[in-house]
């Protein structure tokens, strides 16, 4: 949105304000997908940072530029070097990622299309900021390359590699090691003291039915020896 009230304030940028008014429209899209299916509390801080950053941020950079940058000129300069900022940390985001290509040497977590699509989508707009000399078009594309090609590098050297085992990999492994514990703690149950206990049970059983054989067995003999000496009085 920033990108578009920079072309805005600059005029004549038609290229500008078309490809990044279709950028805000699927990324609202992505937003409203996941506003949807997310848990509550997700919910709940995903409205919290669109409130702080696409209505709180970009309203202070808007009065920010009215304020302090009275003129025209100083008014694209300042706003200008915002977007490069921003645009620098976005391309910088996936550091992050490098970092656990390079220590875990896999590149699971590296998709190379996207990094592809990043390098050459660079290209292009560092190129078309080049031939209208706007530093702030060029300076953040520049990044955007240099890191897309470092992204294509490490894929080429770590793609047949047989990945390190680490302790430190992104949030999305916890849940991998929570299931395998689970998965490791119900077993340990059904092959230890459930199947101890299916055993006694069984025992405990067969001991049960025994007892109660014998004491039929007695029973019987006793009214067996009672019957003979009632039968012996009768014939006295």
């Amino acid at each position: 949105m920033l990108w578009i009230f920079y072309a805005y304030i600059k005029t004549g940028e038609i290229l500008l304000i078309t490809i990044n008014a279709f950028g805000c429209f699927i990324e609202t899209v992505y937003l409203v997908i996941y506003i949807i299916y997310c848990p509550k509390k997700a919910r709940f801080f995903t409205f919290k940072m669109i409130f702080l950053f696409n209505v709180g941020v970009i309203f202070l950079v808007v009065l920010l530029t009215h304020v302090l940058a009275k003129e025209r000129t100083a008014r694209i300069e300042l706003l200008g070097w915002i977007c490069v900022v921003l645009s620098t940390s976005v391309f910088a985001a996936p550091l992050s990622i490098i970092k656990v290509v390079i220590r875990t040497k896999s590149v699971e977590f590296m998709p190379i299309t996207l990094s592809l699509l990043l390098t050459v989508s660079a290209t292009m707009w560092m190129a078309y900021g080049i031939l209208l000399r706007d530093i702030y078009v060029t300076l953040p594309n520049f990044v955007g390359i240099t890191f897309g090609t470092i992204q294509i590098v490490l894929y080429l050297i770590y793609r047949k590699s047989k990945p390190v085992k680490d302790q430190k990999l992104p949030e999305h492994k916890n849940h991998v090691v929570n299931d395998e514990n689970a998965s490791t703690a119900v077993s340990g149950e059904n092959q230890g003291p459930n199947t101890t206990g299916f055993v006694d049970i069984e025992i405990g059983e067969k001991k049960q039915v025994q007892e109660q054989a014998e004491k039929k067995q007695d029973q019987q003999f006793v009214n067996a020896r009672d019957q003979t000496e009632h039968n012996k009085t009768r014939e006295s």
